[in-house]
């Protein structure tokens, strides 16, 4: 009778299990934004992700849909993948994430655009006074 000794495949795969564990936070990518310092309510946990607007301190545009995540876009294609990711699911959030030293108008730019695709409320993130930067 043979049998499958399985021991060292558990161990290999624990092993990997922790690499995993251990790397995932270092592949963490994004833009630098310094948010700005405001006591709003928290939002609540929705069902799905929320989709992101960087707006960057020299005006640039990110989204983090798409393939490049880390490359600013132009208001049309900002506008395309917003149109797109709504129409597959009308319920998700947008979120604004604007730079401190960034034009107040540029800020609001991204959010008409958001708008403009489609999205039926758009929120601004901020960080609370007394949290660091994350």
């Amino acid at each position: 009778m043979s049998e499958i000794n399985v021991v060292p495949y558990i161990d290999v795969m624990l092993v990997l299990l922790v690499i995993f564990m251990a790397t995932a936070p270092l592949i963490t990518q994004g833009v630098k934004v310094d948010l700005p310092r405001a006591d709003a309510e928290v939002v609540s946990a929705e069902s799905s992700e929320p989709v992101v607007i960087t707006v960057d301190q020299f005006g640039d545009m990110y989204l983090d849909v798409g393939e490049d995540k880390n490359q600013p876009v132009d208001k049309d294609t900002l506008l395309v993948r917003i149109s797109a990711v709504l129409k597959y699911n009308p319920d998700v959030p947008i979120m604004v994430k604007g730079d401190a030293a960034v034009g107040y108008g540029r800020v609001v730019e991204a959010m008409v655009l958001a708008q403009a695709a489609g999205a039926s409320s758009v929120g601004l993130i901020t960080v609370p006074p007394e949290q660091l930067e994350p």
